[in-house]
């Protein structure tokens, strides 16, 4: 999977997430974009591009 395509995805489904009007929708965007998180996170493991952000922090 494109790491990209992860990261837009997931900042489409928090601007969704701001943009709700009820708070299932709301709640519903946020799990999809932790999700999404979760993926850019492995994948970025995966990549060896997490060990970096993980040694400066």
């Amino acid at each position: 999977m494109d790491l990209n395509y992860l990261m837009h995805r997931q900042q489409v489904s928090l601007m969704r997430a701001d943009a709700a009007t009820c708070t299932s929708s709301r709640y519903s965007h946020r799990v999809l974009a932790e999700g999404y998180g979760d993926r850019i996170r492995t994948l970025q493991l995966e990549l060896g591009a997490g060990v970096v952000a993980e040694q400066a922090a």
